[in-house]
């Protein structure tokens, strides 16, 4: 069944109210059930069954599937309508413009029709649509023999440039796809990927550069692709400078403002980036950023990145020793539902790790119970790496709530799924850190031990503090606070700043 409340939930208040009315001015009768139906689900509180019951007072199952498919092709509709009065109305435009073109040139009034390219052009490179461009240069150049003011090798060239730049975003996007196979392919069958290499094979493969003559959004995947890679490695230090340097360039980009989306995510990657290398003020910069880049647009993006954006504040502020700020934040999202599924699983880890470090057990061990998919759910959604360490802080909970047969049920199950697939990826000291774990719960006496505390030091080959990432600083923490007997959140507080 098409998920409507996914649909529904991406819209804002406002468009809320544009919709009904959209659908008060379609109705052409008095009891179509459409917009209760919309409110109803707008709710979020009701299964199938209870808004069938509130509609009809019984189960009419027939007649509520053919309202659920009205419904949502009405939101088809009038998400088409709302994008064609938006972004998409320049592309619509541009089509006109050459549609218009080629029916004067047909009638051979050459002039009138160049003038009106001359506009579809300014405007297609404006807005980066070389498919579009493409189409301009090759009806200007079909009829330039008509035209004798028009220099045919200048049209040529211009013409050359779009193919190239059209070239390089359609092998960009190649590039990208074939990266994100890749991290498919390692989520579900353990394969192991030398990310850093294989983003610069592909790259070389395919001749991918920075230019200027890029478009926003191959900019932005050429970034995203850069990342992924930074994921997969845990290097967030490497491609900081690089995000950085490319974000200049994005920002000489004559349409910046006209491709908000892909600046909003453009923003989103660096300011998570820096919050992943300790540089959480900075991190902070960027999110202002993104408010501003949103508030162009009349908060149109909101709903979008409203996850992403509270996800990276509450996490600096945590880690900026405003702990309570951070789950006033972050709080509010348990309750929610959202499109974007992984941003909302986050924020739920993300609050379960920040009430660990008060010392809030009871509370982490409640939000972690909304945890009930298997792992194969979460690994298709949003990876090996969140999976890995939503269950290092199961197991460090079941410790602290002292359930022990749990605890020892959680390591034997990590092992047997995990343990292998960390030595192919080269983290070893995630096996490292859990033998140290098993040897405590069993034996916790030894945790302030000057032996134990050797074995730890001796145990960990250290990257340096400002390359180590930030969440592998806070699960050693757990286990420097116990050896010192000293607070989670100040040993994790304290450990950062020294590795800034």
């Amino acid at each position: 069944m098409t998920n409507l409340n996914d649909i529904i939930s991406e819209f804002s208040s406002e468009n809320q109210q544009k919709f009904i009315s959209y659908l008060e001015k379609k109705n052409k009768r008095n009891d179509t059930k459409n917009i209760e139906l919309f409110n109803l689900l707008l709710k979020d509180d009701l299964n199938s069954k209870d808004v069938c019951a509130r509609l009809y007072g019984s189960q009419k199952k027939d007649a509520y599937h053919a309202l659920r498919k009205r419904l949502y092709q009405s939101l088809i509709d009038f998400t088409a309508n709302q994008s064609l009065q938006e972004e998409k109305a320049i592309d619509m435009q541009i089509i006109k413009y050459i549609l218009a073109s080629r029916t004067f040139l047909h009638h051979k009034q050459y002039k009138v029709a160049y003038k009106i390219l001359d506009r579809a052009e300014a405007l297609a490179e404006d807005n980066y649509l070389f498919p579009l461009l493409n189409e301009i240069y090759h009806t200007k150049i079909q009829y330039a023999y008509a035209n004798p003011s028009i220099n045919v090798n200048t049209l040529i060239e211009k013409f050359k440039i779009n193919q190239k730049n059209y070239h390089t975003e359609d092998q960009l996007n190649i590039v990208y796809a074939k990266i994100r196979e890749a991290i498919n392919n390692m989520n579900f069958n353990s394969e192991f990927i030398d990310f850093q290499t294989l983003v610069n094979k592909t790259l070389e493969e395919f001749d991918i550069d920075i230019k200027e003559s890029m478009s926003f959004k191959s900019l932005y995947q050429l970034m995203k692709i850069v990342s992924i890679s930074a994921f997969a490695s845990n290097d967030y230090l490497k491609i900081e400078p690089f995000l950085l340097d490319t974000y200049e360039v994005l920002l000489s980009h004559r349409n910046k403002e006209k491709q908000q989306y892909y600046h909003l995510q453009v923003l989103y990657i660096i300011a998570y980036t820096l919050f992943r290398n300790k540089k959480f003020k900075k991190s902070l910069e960027l999110l202002e950023k993104m408010n501003n880049v949103i508030a162009l647009k009349k908060n149109k993006y909101h709903n979008t990145f409203k996850l992403k954006y509270n996800l990276i504040l509450g996490l600096n502020l945590n880690f900026l020793n405003n702990q309570n700020e951070a789950i006033k934040i972050l709080e509010p999202f348990l309750i929610s539902k959202h499109p974007d599924i992984e941003s909302l699983l986050d924020i739920y880890l993300s609050l379960v790790m920040i009430y660990f470090q008060k010392g809030d057990f009871q509370k982490a061990s409640k939000i972690f119970s909304k945890f009930y998919h298997t792992d194969k759910w979460y690994i298709e959604r949003v990876g090996k790496e969140w999976v890995i360490k939503k269950n290092l802080i199961e197991i460090l909970l079941h410790i602290e709530l002292n359930n022990i047969d749990l605890v020892e049920s959680r390591l034997l199950s990590f092992k047997r799924s995990y343990y292998k697939f960390l030595l192919e990826i080269k983290q070893q000291r995630v096996i490292t850190y859990l033998n140290l774990i098993n040897e405590y719960y069993k034996a916790p006496e030894i945790i302030t031990s000057i032996k134990f505390k050797n074995k730890v030091e001796d145990s960990f080959e250290w990257v340096g503090g400002a390359q180590e990432d930030i969440f592998v600083i806070s699960f050693y923490s757990w286990l420097k606070g116990k050896m010192n007997n000293t607070d989670l959140y100040q040993t994790t507080l304290t450990l950062i700043k020294q590795a800034q």
